[in-house]
């Protein structure tokens, strides 16, 4: 491989082409990669979907109804028991909802993606989804997009922030060929995958990944939009304040979805039970659903057109949005594979059905029906629950290609993304994130201090004295030693106080008092300490309380015990030397 990148690199130098030059042709490339790799992907989940789901359907005689109906929960287990072998081979890389990780490992850890993802990532969803699982493809295909975009740049050795724009280019291109999208993916990969945190020289390598990966999805499988609606018309402007009512009640729905995906996942992880059964036991649950929902399985798209059509009847419609949510939580908290893309649209139809379907009984004069509703949810919920507005908004505009919806989207999708990120200021994709104590949408360099530990940047070669100690020997020590802050600890060794070359410069030639005082006397005993797993973030913080330089680092389990000392010039020298080893080429 390094023979082969060497060759290619002389190849381009020798037709001197820039480095311009060279981006759009790798775009190119990434666009061209992603778009197979989606017909890879379908066509791996439609083959599962057909032999474990319709044929797993056939044989169980589950269409006879009657008692064959309970065996449905056999389908969904049928593909977690095949994921078992698949995430012992690969702990970690299988199970779950993988795209936070996807979105720290591109923002933080410099993009390096193991080629493996893209095989992993076929078929980990493809055996959960193709069973009955409530997931979507979109999260899996971003990835599986991304990292062909990651092996481009490997390949080339670029830089780490180089890097970062391939994969994003990669992501778009697989998302735009999932749904016929290409305005959609370069919105997802500027909003989502680079949270927004992106540069204008970015644009053109995203946008033709994804224009190319969507002509490589229509050469396949035609130009046909996503889904198919009615064309609907807005009544007028006294319908507006439906919409924005319907966005509030978008905002609010797209909260709880975020905060039962993620306490249903914290459930089974504290769950005392094998963690390969755990996806098993989810399954289950999710087939015990489809018992008297079978809406709740799989992606859900073919009940989303019935909908957006009107064809599904009001209490059912209601009832979907909560069990849907549970069924993608239970699925994927419980270690199933997949993305919560396809659940989000599917909510969001439910949701806008719903609301669509009780102000236009109310209001038959001023609304349009339910479908409208149902039409305009899928977009504005996208938007709510990831925050990314402009996602929402282009993704429903290019599946459906109905562009008299744009102006109650546009309102939708706005009030609702504004009040979920009111009631809860993590989108679903950034709450793991946030819990690491990562807050990527603050900037790179926020992010980079949230990232390196106080352990990375404390020095242990400190002193320390007992609080008996005369301030005579004290001085002497900190000259000797040239420290300038010293921990005072008891005769067991627990912290008491600091002394610092400040607190005595003013008796420092006072002879008679340094042979009286002592270290314990004249120390600060209100000291500001920090841990070890303490980010720099935190500790910057604590440096700004107090004009000081050092911190003492206390042990996590023993916060009396000094182990370390945190140098403020320390902090900005590791941290500039990460920010250079990021843009090194």
């Amino acid at each position: 491989m390094k023979r082969k990148s060497i060759d290619i690199l002389a190849l381009l130098n020798k037709i001197r082409a820039d480095e311009h030059t060279v981006l759009i042709v790798l775009s190119f490339v990434i666009g061209i990669l992603s778009g197979l790799a989606n017909i890879m992907f379908r066509s791996a989940m439609e083959f599962v979907h057909t032999v474990l789901f319709v044929k797993g359907t056939e044989f169980l005689h589950i269409g006879r109804g009657g008692m064959y109906k309970a065996l449905l929960p056999l389908l969904p287990m049928s593909g977690a028991l095949l994921l078992i072998p698949l995430s012992l081979l690969f702990p970690g890389e299988v199970n779950g909802y993988g795209f936070p990780e996807f979105i720290e490992r591109v923002n933080v850890r410099g993009g390096f993606l193991r080629i493996r993802n893209i095989f992993l990532k076929t078929i980990g969803p493809a055996l959960t989804i193709g069973s009955g699982g409530s997931a979507g493809v979109e999260g899996p295909i971003a990835i599986i997009g991304g990292t062909v975009g990651s092996g481009i740049g490997q390949l080339f050795r670029t830089s780490e922030s180089r890097m970062k724009l391939l994969i994003a280019a990669g992501s778009a291109g697989g998302i735009a060929a999932t749904f016929n999208a290409p305005i959609a993916g370069v919105m997802f990969a500027m909003e989502i995958v680079l949270l927004g945190n992106y540069e204008m020289s970015s644009f053109a390598a995203i946008v033709i990944s994804s224009g190319i990966a969507t002509f490589v999805s229509r050469w396949y499988y035609g130009t046909s939009p996503a889904f198919t609606v009615p064309q609907y018309d807005l009544r007028g402007v006294g319908e507006i304040p439906f919409y924005i009512v319907l966005g509030v009640l978008i905002g609010v729905t797209a909260v709880f979805y975020n905060r039962i995906f993620h306490k249903m996942k914290d459930e089974f992880a504290a769950m005392k039970l094998h963690p390969q059964l755990k996806p098993v036991l989810g399954a289950f649950i999710v087939g015990g659903l489809g018992i008297f929902l079978p809406h709740v399985m799989g992606n859900g798209y073919e009940f989303i057109e019935y909908a957006l059509v009107g064809k599904v009847l009001f209490p059912v419609i209601a009832l979907l949005v909560l069990f849907k949510v549970l069924a993608t939580s239970v699925t994927l908290g419980s270690g199933g594979a997949g993305g919560i893309f396809a659940p989000a649209l599917f909510i969001g139809a439910m949701t806008g059905g719903s609301f669509g379907y009780v102000v236009h009984q109310l209001f038959p004069s001023f609304t349009a029906n339910a479908g409208a509703y149902a039409t305009v949810g899928i977009g504005s919920f996208l938007a709510a629950a990831t925050h990314a507005p402009l996602t929402g908004i282009f993704l429903l505009f290019e599946m459906t290609g109905n562009y008299k919806i744009i102006i109650p989207l546009m309102f939708t999708s706005i009030i609702g993304t504004l009040v979920a990120k009111r009631l809860y200021p993590d989108s679903i994709d950034t709450v793991e994130l946030s819990r690491k104590g990562i807050k990527l949408h603050a900037g790179r360099e926020v992010s980079v201090m949230h990232t390196i530990k106080v352990r990375d940047a404390m020095h242990k070669d400190f002193l320390q004295v007992e609080e008996g100690t005369l301030l005579k020997d004290l001085v002497r020590n900190m000259v000797d030693n040239e420290m300038f802050y010293v921990p005072v600890t008891d005769k067991l060794g627990n912290l008491k106080g600091i002394v610092s070359i400040h607190d005595i410069r003013t008796i420092l030639f006072v002879d008679a008092v340094k042979r009286v005082v002592t270290a314990g006397q004249i120390a600060t005993e209100k000291v500001i300490t920090l841990r070890p797993e303490d980010d720099l973030a935190v500790a910057m913080e604590k440096f700004s309380l107090k004009d000081i330089e050092e911190i003492p680092v206390v042990d996590g389990e023993l916060p009396g015990k000094v182990i370390a000392m945190l140098r403020q010039r320390d902090i900005v020298a590791l941290y500039n030397k990460e920010l250079l080893r990021e843009d090194l080429v």
